[in-house]
This record gives C-alpha cells, structure tokens and sequence, in this order.
C-alpha cells in the first residue's frame, strides 16, 4: 500500500465567487488509525452547495472550514485498516474524510453501508445525505396531503429529484423548477413530474412568474427551496392557505460578497399574513433519528427500480476544484461526485 496521501486544503477564502485559487493541493503521509479508529481508501468524494457556506468566516449552522486543512465533505470508500472490532478490511462506509485520497475516523462516526443492492456512489446521493434530505423536508416539514401540489426548486439535483418522485409516489402533482430545457426534460419525462418551469427561459421576474402560474393552476401547497432569489419570491406569491415551505437550500446567495443585499429578500412579507403558510429552515444533520428509517424507504425504493437519479463524476482529485465550481453555478446534472477509484 502507498504511504503517501493526496488532498485538497482551503487555501484563503473566497470574496464573491469561487476560484481555483481558493484551494492549494498537498501530499502527506498516509495517516495510522490509532485504537478504535480505521483506515479508509476513499472511492467518491461528494461535492455538495453547503461546502460553499463553510468556507466563510461567518456564522452559520456549522463552523467555518479551517484554512489549511482538508476541505470538508462526505465520502464514501474501503476500509483497508481497522483498529475497532465492529469493521472488516473490505467493508463500505460512508463517513466525512473530506477531499483526500485515504482518510482516519473513530469507528463510532461512520456508517457502514450494504452496495449489494445498490452501486456504492448512491449512498452519498439518494440514499445518503442528499435523499434523506429531501426526505425529511418532504415528509415531515411539507407533511402533503391527498392531491396536493408541491413545487421544488433545483428539481434535476440530487434533492430535488428525490422530492419530486417521493411526491409523485404519494399521489401529488409535482412541479420542478430547474435551469434549461434539457434538464426540465428529463425532470418530466425521466422522473415523472407532471410539469416543469424553464427559469432560464424567463427575461423577466414577471415573464417567471407567467411560466410558474401556468405550471400550478390550483396553487402550491409545498414548497422545497433549494434556489432562493426571484424564483422563491415568485412561488411565495402562488402559495395556498396554509402552505407548507421547507428551505433546504439557497444557492442564488452563497456566491455573495460580505454586506452585498440578499438575493433571496423576502420582498412581500404580506404573504404571510394572507397565506398563513409556514417557512421552516432545515438542516438534516439535526435530525439523526430519522436517518435509518429514511434509508429504509430510500434504498428500498433504489432497489425496485422506482427511485431514479442521475450523477455527473468528475475523474479524479485534479477535477475536484472545477468540479465544485461548475456545481454552484449549476453546470452539474444531478449529484455531484468525484471518482478516486
């Protein structure tokens, strides 16, 4: 086995949009698990829109990323050393060993995983973080009733893919916003929403707001946000009494500069009052309890083929910057990994 180790370390900290210069690669020995710790290779990295957040020294649900150690982000792999007895050489897991090609975490953290019934890389996408992300806002914050509409924004992502086909399952009429006609395409045809709004198509907030209209004749009973900016405040404005609004995400502001105005401004609060609707901020990490029983469903419904998703790999650490970079300005096509193995 090589005793050297290849990773991506936060460098400085972006001022406005992201850049290659941001990270810095470096080699390092391979790290020794130490009692109750193993040893993994890692096989895909996830390159998710909340590393974005992390990387500034700012508050926010997490603590920032630290400058000059490994960038953050899930991963799955191998173990190829183990010091606990409840992991096998061979076994799959699921853990947080950030951008680098092996990585050591206490046993007591990771999650071994089944990839006999499906491929290992989905346990970082539907059947992982992403799925039971969508998951939760779903089913406990949107909490749908018979022949509701729900509306998720980012619908050909790795969340809202998952939202909308979770809502098509139970019999609601769902509706994807997502950015070009090839991607709207396959959110309907692919995926089975009954409809999906083209925001790029839209030259104006009124025209986006024309094109959402149409898309829900009878109103929005739920909403997932993922976008936030013109598309959030345009669906506010097609809630129904009582609507339900889960906030997963809010990727139009994450590229903003310190002070610059908030895309995602709510700019009729009024809303509130005439819709009574609820808008409740989630973070899935909060709700741990719900993970296995969300991972039931999710892998069950993988395995019969009635869960559908799609990956954009990009091929080894190199890629990794340009990678995350594509992915916040939406160049990605569902979930977004990178192949090490």
């Amino acid at each position: 086995m090589t005793t050297r180790n290849r990773r991506i370390v936060l460098a400085s900290r972006p001022d406005g949009a992201v850049t290659p210069d941001n990270f810095r690669f470096e080699t390092v020995d391979v790290p020794e698990p130490a009692e109750g710790q193993v040893l993994v290779r890692v096989h895909y990295l996830s390159l998710d829109p909340y590393m974005r957040g992390r990387m500034n020294d700012g508050r926010s649900y997490a603590n920032p990323q630290a400058l000059d150690e490994t960038m953050v982000g899930g991963t799955v792999g191998e173990v190829i050393a183990s010091r606990d007895p409840g992991f096998a050489v061979g076994d799959k897991v699921v853990g947080n060993l950030g951008w680098q090609e092996y990585g050591v975490a206490d046993a007591k953290i990771l999650q071994k995983v089944d990839d006999s019934r499906v491929p290992l890389s989905a346990f970082l996408g539907p059947a992982g973080m992403p799925g039971v992300t969508a998951w939760y806002g779903y089913r406990k914050i949107i909490a749908p009733k018979a022949g509701e509409t729900v509306v998720v924004s980012a619908a050909s992502g790795a969340v809202g893919s998952v939202v909308g086909q979770l809502a098509k399952a139970d019999g609601m009429r769902a509706v994807g916003i997502a950015g070009g006609p090839e991607k709207c395409d396959y959110v309907v045809r692919e995926l089975g929403f009954d409809a999906c709004v083209d925001y790029k198509a839209a030259q104006t907030p009124k025209e986006l707001a024309r094109l959402i209209k149409e898309a829900t004749p009878d109103g929005v009973d739920g909403y997932f946000e993922n976008v936030g900016g013109d598309i959030l405040n345009t669906v506010l404005g097609r809630l129904n009494t009582f609507a339900r609004v889960a906030v997963c995400g809010l990727i139009s502001d994450y590229n903003n500069k310190p002070g610059e105005a908030a895309k995602s401004a709510i700019q009729n609060p009024v809303m509130f009052l005439v819709a009574r609707f609820r808008m409740e901020g989630f973070i899935v990490s909060d709700h741990l309890d719900i993970w296995p029983e969300a991972v039931r469903e999710l892998t069950g419904l993988l395995a019969e083929g009635r869960l559908k998703y799609r990956e954009s790999i990009a091929e080894g650490l190199d890629a990794t910057p340009e990678a995350f970079i594509g992915l916040l300005a939406g160049r990605n096509f569902g979930k977004q990994l990178v192949r090490l193995v």
